[in-house]
């Protein structure tokens, strides 16, 4: 059989279902979510969070979301009641994109979530998986999504709060992969690997600007030493 020129498709027209993330804009952002509720498990745009996904209602997510825009609303409970199947969940929390995926054989999955953008919870349901979806409004954080430009920190002022913070606490860093990161990436790692509490996490979280995150930042590690 000779396949004749029409019969030809020009794969480079064909439209990704997911967009590439340099690509995503606030119109690619589903109007709900799955919602991954973790305490002290925070994720910020531009950042990755690590998780193992064993129980079966997260598993369901994760399949679905596998299956959509790769997109799981990860959300902290205002409380930590391991008790409570369904606890209260706080206003605010951030698109992660799944950007890797492994089965393991105990049926256990690890996952890598990419920060997209920060979203408000407007109302939230069960699903008939099992899993909570959320209604989101991505809209107020639009600046997640595009390039910014932070005012300069005061990087040493920082960086010395920060070691006084580990030394105080017993703690170990590697130092070298902290300078080589710039201003607005110490801004995103160091909230997610300094262990603090829920709430102060949250308040890291909800700061508008990275300029706010980084007086937040600030003080939080102050008061650790205290």
């Amino acid at each position: 059989m000779t396949r004749t020129p029409d019969t030809f498709v020009d794969l480079s027209d064909i439209p990704r279902r997911v967009p590439a993330l340099m690509d995503l804009t606030l119109a690619d952002l589903p109007p709900r979510v799955g919602l991954f509720p973790v305490s002290g498990a925070m994720l910020l745009p531009g950042g990755q969070l690590p998780l193992t996904v064993f129980e079966p209602r997260y598993v369901a997510l994760l399949e679905d979301a596998l299956a959509e825009r790769r997109l799981i609303g990860m959300i902290q409970p205002q409380e930590d009641d391991e008790e409570d199947p369904l606890p209260v969940l706080h206003d605010i929390g951030t698109l992660g994109r799944i950007t890797s995926f492994t089965e393991h054989p105990d049926g256990t999955f690890s996952v890598t979530l990419l920060g997209v953008t920060r979203f408000r919870l407007l109302m939230e349901g069960l699903t008939r998986r099992g899993w909570r979806e959320g209604a989101i409004d991505a809209s107020p954080f639009f600046s997640d999504l595009v390039e910014s430009d932070p005012s300069p920190i005061n990087r040493s002022r920082l960086l010395s709060r920060l070691k006084d913070y580990l030394t105080a606490h017993e703690l170990q860093t590697d130092w070298s992969l902290i300078d080589e990161m710039d201003d607005e990436m110490l801004l995103v790692v160091l909230p997610m690997l300094v262990p603090f509490s829920p709430t102060q996490k949250q308040a890291l979280l909800e700061a508008g600007t990275l300029d706010d995150r980084a007086g937040v930042l600030l003080d939080l590690l102050a008061k650790g030493m205290e």
